[in-house]
C-alpha cells in the first residue's frame, strides 16, 4: 500500500530493480512462512494480477534463482479466488469460491493445512479489519503518497485496535508492518 492508504503500484526509487538476490524484507514476508502457509486467498485482481506476473509460467529468461522458488511457491500452494465473476481457472492448486468471507475462511480452517494468508486487495483487508476475521496483518507501505487507486481504509462500524509486532525496514524505504489483532 501507498503512505496514503492505497492499493496501487507506484514506481518509487528502486521499485523497478530485480535484484540477483532475495532482499532480506521479501525472504521475511514470503520465503520464512513457505512451510506454515498453506493456502493463499485473493481477491479476483489479485488473484489474476499474481497469475499474469508471479505464476511460473510468467517466468523470463534468466531470471534469479530466488524468483523461480517464489513462482513455485505461488504454484504448488493452494490457493482461493474470491470472485463473484470469475468462473474458471487455469492456474494449478487454485479454486474459485464466492460468498460471505467469514464462512469461506471458516470451512478453510476446517481443512487440513496450515496457515491461510489473505494476499487480498483494499477490500478484501478492510473487510477483515471489519469483521474482525484475521489473527495479524501484515503491511507493506510504500514510500510513496499516490493519492489514486482502491483505498485499503474507508468508514468502520467499530474501532479495530492492532498490537505492533515487529517493523521490517526495506532496501528503497519501504517498510513492512506486522500487527496482530487484539481482541
Amino acid at each position: 500500500m501507498t503512505l496514503d492508504g492505497h492499493g496501487a503500484f507506484p514506481n518509487y526509487p528502486g521499485s523497478d530493480r530485480r535484484p540477483n538476490q532475495v532482499s532480506a524484507l521479501f525472504r521475511h514476508m514470503w520465503f520464512d512462512r513457505f512451510d506454515d502457509v498453506t493456502t493463499v486467498v485473493m481477491g479476483r485482481r489479485s488473484f489474476l494480477g499474481h497469475q499474469q506476473t508471479w505464476s511460473e509460467k510468467a517466468r523470463a529468461p534468466g531470471e534469479p534463482k530466488w524468483l523461480l522458488e517464489y513462482r513455485r511457491y505461488l504454484d504448488r500452494v493452494d490457493k482461493v479466488c474470491l470472485s463473484r465473476r470469475l468462473r474458471s481457472t487455469d492456474w494449478e492448486n487454485s479454486r474459485i469460491l464466492k460468498g460471505d468471507l467469514s464462512r469461506i475462511l471458516a470451512k478453510l480452517r476446517r481443512e487440513k493445512g496450515g496457515n491461510i494468508l489473505l494476499e487480498g486487495g483494499p477490500a478484501v483487508v478492510r473487510e477483515c479489519l471489519q469483521r474482525d476475521l484475521a489473527d495479524d496483518y501484515w503491511f507493506f507501505v510504500m514510500p510513496v503518497v499516490y493519492g489514486k487507486g482502491p483505498r485499503y481504509w474507508g468508514p468502520m462500524k467499530s474501532q479495530c485496535t492492532l498490537n505492533l509486532v515487529e517493523t521490517v525496514p526495506g532496501e528503497d524505504k519501504e517498510i513492512l508492518l506486522h500487527y496482530e489483532a487484539v481482541r
